[in-house]
């Protein structure tokens, strides 16, 4: 048998070798490259290539719907009605459930989904197509746009581990707000690349705009704001795919526990932003699923806190600046594209190995 992490926890709750269930969920099928997302079932063609036979493969369900019952342990009778990919799960605890919500989760990473309700869109800027949800067996599957982000958290490791700027991660949102700018100091942290919407493998990080009075606060603004950059990047092309304005931002993850943070990200979108009240969006995304599975009068939109509704985030910037510093973002983004030398021109390339 062949399949994802979820397959094999499902397969050993139900019983492993006594029984067990070999299923999955069409969000998680999705990104195996064997799925056809319009059919939701393996797509024969793509078993073909690959070289795989569709026996070993787990039966693809829906999102919300009874899988089997744990066997064993503590839990033993309990049935499981849920199974949900990461992020996914995340876009329905954030009640991302209508066509043009979207969420950002931050964390090392960051990765937004943008629901594209039950229309498949291709992207044209840069974006990937994934199986958002499917509440139920015979319910409607939603689909979404999802750009990824590299280093967002993990420039911050960066900037503690390897040049020792800050010690710890609460130091972060006090260093940042000791300035009120960051003094025209734009951070690319790209390690490794950049992921959506560049796809560039040969990036590397740069930091431009160092002047004599740039300090470790102006760098530690800066590593936020390009957070907040590489975010607007991916909604940019989502609205350019989608052609539908954003008007809010679902947030949740780790680095929203930062209060100025959220508010760079509002001033340099130009959106509201909304924090999650709930902070493990995921698991409650699943648990919310897994409850619509065994009552399905249950609204998915209803509130999820008695304390009321979240209280936006909004931009306390004008459009002018606003862009004014994006257009510098992107020339900071230009100078970090094709570092790697092997990219060169052959002439460049011969003229930098005799150097």
């Amino acid at each position: 048998m062949f399949g994802t992490i979820d397959t094999w926890l499902m397969y050993n709750l139900t019983g492993g070798k006594n029984g067990g269930v070999h299923k999955t969920d069409v969000t998680n099928a999705s990104r195996t490259m064997l799925m056809n997302i319009e059919t939701l079932q393996w797509d024969p063609n793509l078993l073909k290539f690959f070289g795989l036979p569709k026996t070993i493969l787990p039966e693809i369900c829906s999102s919300a719907e009874f899988y089997g019952r744990i066997e064993q342990g503590v839990l033993k009778g309990t049935s499981v009605t849920s199974v949900l990919g990461d992020q996914q799960a995340a876009l329905v605890g954030q009640q991302c459930l209508s066509k043009g919500q979207a969420k950002a989760t931050y964390g090392t990473g960051c990765f937004l989904l943008y629901n594209t309700g039950a229309s498949i869109v291709h992207s044209q800027h840069g974006l990937l197509t994934t199986v958002g949800y499917q509440l139920g067996r015979k319910a409607t599957p939603y689909y979404a746009l999802e750009g990824s982000v590299s280093i967002a958290g993990a420039a911050f490791n960066w900037l503690r581990d390897n040049i020792g700027i800050i010690q710890n991660s609460g130091q972060i949102e006090a260093m940042a707000a000791t300035v009120n700018n960051s003094l025209d100091v734009y951070f690319v942290p790209a390690f490794n690349g950049l992921y959506a919407p560049y796809w560039n493998q040969d990036a590397r990080g740069v930091i431009c705009g160092l002047s004599e009075e740039t300090t470790s606060e102006h760098i530690v603004r800066a590593t936020l704001e390009a957070v907040c950059f590489q975010v607007r990047d991916i909604l940019d092309s989502m609205h350019k795919d989608c052609k539908i304005p954003l008007a809010r931002l679902m947030v949740d993850g780790g680095m929203t526990v930062n209060n100025l943070f959220l508010q760079l990200q509002s001033d340099l979108v130009g959106i509201h932003v909304l924090r999650a009240k709930i902070a493990e969006t995921t698991a409650l995304g699943a648990a919310m699923a897994a409850y619509k599975a065994v009552e399905n009068r249950y609204s998915m939109e209803a509130p999820l806190s008695k304390s009321g509704p979240r209280e936006p985030i909004k931009p306390t910037i004008g459009s002018t600046e606003r862009n004014l510093r994006y257009q510098k973002w992107k020339m900071a983004i230009d100078r970090s594209l094709n570092w790697e030398t092997s990219t060169l021109p052959q002439g460049e390339r011969e003229a930098f190995d005799g150097a």
